[in-house]
């Protein structure tokens, strides 16, 4: 099939990887290239480096609502556009271009988590599973009729990278599949019941600020959920720390935010119900660290205070 693939970040890049043996990939819609690292250097998208290690045509419109991006499109003549984490809202009329469509690779099992971040939504609202979903677009915000569905169970260790993880090469699978399935006539397109949505907000650096007063496994939950971003982070005697990863300790208690016991193991904090143990910090200027090390540079004792 000829397909024109649409996606920026590593996740639609595993999907893309998985495309280029199967289909002929006509060209390659990501956005704009952007400022990143401590030099703040122009940076091509992880699908963008991808698609010119293969020689593909690749499109960087900033914007998909213009005559000319959509005539662009159209003179690809492409049988299906596939759609995974592209960043740009596709208007009616690009929806329509492709012969079958626009088919879009999701990261939850919709119609829960629609939206922008639906995986460390998942891990913070304590789902024991996610999964992906390859939905036939229309234009709403996800709200497209469902064509596959496979489901991966969350476990009580995953970080939104971990998950992130197997959900791409999950996502890269599923669109492979559906694909063939589109070709023998047989996706079964179902339609989203709209009363069981949910959404999923974009992550803001805001809700990352660790509240010591909420329970113990809320606050664990929210370690797992913004790592890699935009990571936990809470203040030590006046210096900001960010926290890559706890474990709950059930039956513990003191004032919220009170450091309760520090060993080479972990550092013990009171939060509103039990306690959190911290195992791996960064201070300001450093990198992330198991505890051990940690104190080795940041001294902490019993009764010292989060906030």
């Amino acid at each position: 099939m000829k397909i024109i693939f649409a996606g920026t970040p590593q996740f639609a890049a595993s999907a893309l990887a998985a495309l280029l043996g199967e289909h002929q990939v006509v060209a390659v819609l990501t956005q704009p290239d952007r400022p990143a690292g401590r030099g703040m250097q122009l940076t091509a998208s992880p699908v963008k480096q991808l698609a010119l290690q293969h020689g593909l045509p690749v499109l960087q419109p900033a914007t998909l609502k213009t005559g000319e991006a959509q005539q662009a499109i159209a003179a690809l003549d492409a049988d299906v556009m596939v759609v995974a984490a592209y960043g740009l809202i596709l208007p009616k009329a690009v929806l329509q271009l492709p012969r079958y469509g626009c088919l879009n690779i999701h990261a939850s099992l919709l119609p829960r988590w629609r939206g922008a971040a639906p995986i460390p939504r998942a891990i913070l609202a304590g789902d024991s599973e996610t999964g992906i979903t390859i939905m036939q677009m229309d234009e709403g915000l996800d709200t497209g009729d469902m064509l596959l569905r496979h489901a991966c169970p969350i476990t009580p260790d995953d970080t939104a990278q971990t998950l992130h993880d197997r959900l791409a090469a999950m996502g890269a699978q599923s669109i492979v599949e559906a694909l063939r399935l589109l070709q023998e006539r047989r996706l079964m397109p179902v339609k989203q019941d709209n009363e069981a949505a949910c959404y999923a907000a974009k992550l803001l650096k805001s809700e990352a600020q660790i509240d010591w007063r909420q329970d113990a496994r809320q606050i664990e939950r929210a370690v797992r959920a913004y790592n890699p971003f935009p990571v936990c982070h809470a203040s030590l005697n006046g210096v900001p720390i960010k926290v890559w990863r706890a474990v709950l300790s059930m039956d513990k208690h003191g004032a919220a935010g009170e450091v309760l016991a520090v060993d080479k193991h972990g550092i013990t904090v009171a939060c509103g119900k039990d306690a959190l143990c911290l195992e791996v910090l960064q201070r300001p200027g450093g990198k992330a660290q198991p505890v051990a090390q940690f104190l080795q540079s940041m001294p902490v004792k019993h009764g010292d205070s989060f906030s």
